[in-house]
């Protein structure tokens, strides 16, 4: 058994004096060093990589920024035209243009035609809010199927 211990212990010794060797310790220290280097490699790729993606995500926000800043110059434009300021005097002042002739039509005449919610459309609303969701969804395809609750 001490015969054993003991050849394998030479045997180590043997091993370690490799490393003794210059040559030997040449070789480690440059595994070492090419390890090192390879480590930094890959940490330069993944910044450059890391920082590739942000340029390009600033690229895109800076284009989009871009558009949104010619939009805003053509609806700049679009205001200034005459066809707007036509429009809007319509719209806000019920201008009309020379030959045109204007109709005020009563309020009563104008909302002849439009229906007004009773109280039992009220209630029937809030008790749909009650119920859940996917009978709510049956109910209005029915009413809409039916025409329930159609303006024309």
């Amino acid at each position: 058994m001490f015969g054993k211990i003991k050849t394998y212990q030479n045997k180590i010794i043997q091993e370690a004096r490799v490393f003794q060797d210059v040559r030997a310790l040449g070789i480690v220290m440059f595994l070492v060093i090419a390890l090192l280097i390879s480590w930094s490699g890959v940490k330069v790729i993944e910044t450059n990589y890391r920082l590739q993606k942000e340029i390009a995500r600033m690229q895109q926000e800076t284009e989009v920024r871009r558009l949104e800043n010619r939009n805003l110059a053509l609806e700049n434009q679009y205001f200034e035209t005459d066809e707007y300021l036509e429009l809007e005097a319509r719209k806000n002042f019920g201008l009309a243009a020379p030959g045109e002739t204007v109709l005020v039509v009563p309020k009563i005449v104008a909302l002849k035609n439009v229906t007004i919610k009773d109280e039992a459309d009220v209630s029937r609303t809030t008790q749909n809010k009650n119920q859940p969701k996917w009978q709510q969804n049956i109910t209005a395809w029915f009413d809409f199927l039916l025409h329930k609750n159609s303006n024309d």
